[in-house]
């Protein structure tokens, strides 16, 4: 479909927006056997999809808003997801530091986590314990006066990863994927959706037609609807999150959950090997999300949260990379951001003889199989149902290997090419699965991998990256793809963009 031709046949959904949502809801319809059309203004993830906490978790805080369907949702779906992706989830221990006369009492924690260990059918993730920081590692870089703290399970997520892995499995199961390619407009026409593209790349003008749109365009949600002709208020209501990332804070694999004077709570998480990502902030937003940027007063916060736990300061010197996103939440009435319902809501509009669009409002990486799960009951009770559920017991590309397997995988593809170093080989595994062997293919040595831009990312990969996920700038490989971004110099970041070019 690669002609703007009147007449020619529609496809049953064409879902805007490419990030987790419309990622998800698109390789489960085509899994199904709809044909499916997806159009991404920009990147996949490039808005609030890669700008979260990155985490797989129940919402231990939501529990406090009686979320308990969501919490629930969640809690079950970690599992569900690292089986379906071990090689960029995984489990992560995080410890609750505790003090007397703070926020929360002792037993109010307790119990937040017995209903966190119980409620979600918990198979695989070790549960809660309580810890001596006196005695404990994680009590080293803390202030002495912590000398309690609870530790509970949830899960780290690669999250831009997840979003093009969604979006890869979907074209390859047979669906139109169209990244770059902004709505003009979408209108009604003879009972079908008739829907202008414009290829930021090239220029050119496309039309698709569809039998129902799927609204997932996150934070600009409202602007479609308001480009089908519809001047209804739209239910969003943009809250900004915002993180830092220091130099490691602190030795080992777990990660911290903070409490705040203030009612919210921060996490403290290893990143990357040497790096301290912490976050997140929760306010309202007004303005377009794709300008969002952290504030002063923002960074402040972080950074005067975290030193409030830290025994050596947070300081505006040690911010090495700032991220914002925009969260598009149900405008549900609450009166503070924090307090914005978390949960998605899943709308049909359109009268019996129109075409129907669903506007999504809302979601988390974590619900996002269940969210798609949901959609494609709205899709199927209102043109039509097709094939079953099948996305809880799938693979995304690359994770087809067993759920705990991943240090074993490592180890097969460091027999295999006896070249790699210790940290390549891992770095390969976390971030390509199965797939990384496509990248080394019949490569004997690093040379044979092609030019190395810095920190083991050499042109194979790169081509990879722009072969078969669709990354065209630096700032998809560098910051998207990869976090190399962190990694690699100036120059060798612009030499990552030069040789982009010369590939294209």
């Amino acid at each position: 479909m690669e002609t703007d031709v009147a007449g020619e046949s529609p496809v049953d959904i064409l879902v805007i927006g490419g990030g987790i949502n419309g990622c998800g809801i698109a390789r489960d319809a085509v899994g199904r056997g709809y044909s499916v059309t997806l159009a991404e203004m920009d990147d996949f993830a490039s808005g609030t999809s890669s700008r979260a906490t990155k985490l797989i978790h129940g919402g231990l805080r939501y529990l406090e808003y009686y979320e308990f369907r969501l919490v629930r949702e969640a809690l079950m779906e970690r599992e569900v997801l690292w089986a379906m992706a071990p090689h960029i989830i995984w489990p992560l221990r995080f410890v609750l530091p505790f003090q007397k006369g703070g926020i929360r009492p002792a037993w109010l924690i307790r119990l937040g986590l017995f209903l966190y260990d119980h409620l979600g059918g918990r198979k695989l993730l070790p549960a809660t314990k309580t810890l001596d920081l006196r005695k404990d590692p994680a009590g080293k870089a803390l202030k002495p006066l912590f000398s309690t703290a609870f530790e509970y399970s949830d899960g780290w997520v690669d999250d831009a990863r997840m979003v093009v892995l969604n979006a890869r499995d979907a074209a390859d199961r047979g669906a139109e994927i169209l990244p770059r390619h902004k709505v003009v407009s979408a209108r009604r026409e003879n009972g079908l959706w008739s829907v202008e593209l414009h290829d930021q790349m090239s220029g050119k003008s496309l039309t698709r037609k569809a039998r129902m749109l799927v609204n997932a365009a996150g934070p600009w949600v409202d602007r479609v609807i308001a480009s089908t002709g519809d001047n209804r208020r739209a239910s969003v209501r943009l809250v900004q999150g915002s993180h830092i990332v220091v130099r490691k804070k602190f030795e080992g694999s777990r990660a911290y959950f903070f409490q705040n004077p203030d009612n919210r709570i921060i996490f403290a998480i290893p990143y990357e090997d040497d790096f301290t990502l912490i976050g997140t902030t929760d306010q309202d937003y007004q303005g377009d999300a794709k300008d969002v940027a952290i504030t002063q007063s923002e960074i402040d916060y972080l950074c005067n949260a975290a030193s409030e736990y830290f025994a050596s300061p947070v300081t505006q010197q040690d911010i090495v990379w700032t991220y914002s996103g925009v969260r598009p939440l149900y405008d549900d009435g609450a009166s503070k951001a924090q307090e914005a319902t978390r949960d998605y809501v899943l709308k049909v509009e359109g009268e019996q003889n129109e075409a129907p669009i669903l506007n999504i409002f809302g979601g988390k990486l974590t619900t996002y199989r269940r969210l798609a799960e949901h959609a494609l009951e709205k899709i199927g009770e209102t043109i039509g149902a097709k094939g079953p559920a099948w996305t809880a017991k799938s693979h995304l590309p690359g994770g087809d290997f067993p759920v705990q397997g991943r240090d074993a995988e490592i180890k097969k593809l460091k027999a295999d090419y006896p070249f790699l170093s210790q940290p390549h080989a891992d770095r390969l595994i976390r971030t390509y699965g199965t797939k990384a062997r496509i990248i080394l293919g019949s490569a004997k040595s690093s040379a044979d991998l092609g030019e190395d831009f810095g920190a083991g990312f050499h042109a194979a990969e790169l081509r990879y990256l722009v072969q078969h996920e669709w990354a065209r700038t630096a700032e998809d490989v560098l910051w998207r793809r990869t976090k190399l971004g962190l990694k690699l110099t100036a120059d060798q970041r612009a030499r990552v963009e030069s040789a982009l070019q010369e590939i294209a």
